[in-house]
Formats: C-alpha cells, structure tokens, sequence
C-alpha cells in the first residue's frame, strides 16, 4: 500500500496523494462515497490505476483503525 501513497511536503502540502500524481488520497474517498465508482474513476483520472485506489481506501482504513487503551479496570459490583 504504501508504494503507491506519498505524504512529501512539496507534494500537495503534507497532504496524502497518489504517489507520481497531486490527486489527494481524501478526494479519492470522498468520491467513492459520494456514489462514483472504481470504474468511473480510472475513467476520469487515466493516470490512476485500480491498485492505486485501492491503496487508498487501505490507507483511509488504517487511519481510522481505532486502539482503545483503557484508562483504568472497571469491576462490577453486583
């Protein structure tokens, strides 16, 4: 996944993009789920490939991954 994802400060301004394009990783999600489709993105943007669009909704996932660290252990008292 992450050959594909570039995060360079004088590409897109520290913003996740496409690596050898300036298309953000957020405009690729925001467009699928706005309803477009894989296919209609490899359409509209030729230099992207389904492999790239993929590492995309892979990155977005990682990102969202949550790790819940409990701050303290709750018993039941019953």
């Amino acid at each position: 996944m992450y050959d594909r994802i570039l995060i360079d400060p004088k590409v897109c301004h520290w913003q996740a993009c496409v690596k050898g394009t300036r298309i953000p990783v957020y405009q690729i999600i925001r467009m699928l789920a706005n309803g477009d489709t894989i296919e209609e993105l490899l359409l509209d943007y030729p230099s992207l490939k389904r492999d790239d669009i993929i590492a995309c909704l892979e990155y977005s996932a990682s990102l969202a991954e949550e790790q819940i660290s409990p701050i303290e252990t709750f018993s039941s008292t019953t």
